[in-house]
């Protein structure tokens, strides 16, 4: 079974958001996708607002998109890294994981708790965001997994981000 990982603190979740998991889905013939809700991103501040509050809102964007799953694994879990999700979710056998991120992740990715473990565990499937490409192709992650188990991803980008709708 192939599935997608979107993770994230999601504060909020937007049209950006869904925009990527569907074309996710459709590129990448995947079965189901996760949205795996954060507490907080270790690399960005806090969120102040709770995790009941951020599922409700992730479903509200989601709609009728079942293949879109809202999960909080950091209760199970106990940690809030990305290795250690998808150490838990390898536990099945079955699947194959491919972690969906935005191209501004990219950038900083090598500052990932054990990224390199993530890129040899799953695929990374990144996508283009409006003002990031440039960068996001000079990475030191990019350079290194090109055409390995990185995907860049060119498609009719949302120009939203989670930041932007703080601030209104």
């Amino acid at each position: 079974m192939k599935i997608g990982i979107l993770g994230g603190s999601f504060d909020p979740a937007h049209k950006g958001h869904l925009a990527i998991s569907k074309e996710g889905k459709k590129r990448f013939k995947l079965e189901k996708i996760i949205w795996a809700i954060t507490k907080k991103n270790p690399l960005k501040a806090e969120s102040k607002t709770p995790i009941s509050k951020k599922i409700k809102d992730c479903k509200k964007i989601i709609g009728l998109n079942s293949f879109i799953k809202v999960k909080f694994y950091e209760n199970i879990i106990k940690s809030n890294k990305t290795i250690d999700l998808i150490n838990y979710l390898k536990k099945n056998k079955n699947i194959e994981i491919f972690f969906l991120m935005g191209a501004d992740n990219l950038i900083n990715f090598h500052k990932w708790h054990k990224s390199e473990l993530i890129s040899q565990k799953c695929n990374i499937i990144v996508f283009d965001r409006h003002g990031y490409k440039k960068n996001s192709l000079k990475s030191k992650t990019f350079k290194r997994l090109n055409n390995k188990t990185l995907t860049f991803v060119e498609f009719n980008k949302v120009n939203i981000s989670s930041s932007q709708l703080r601030k209104i």
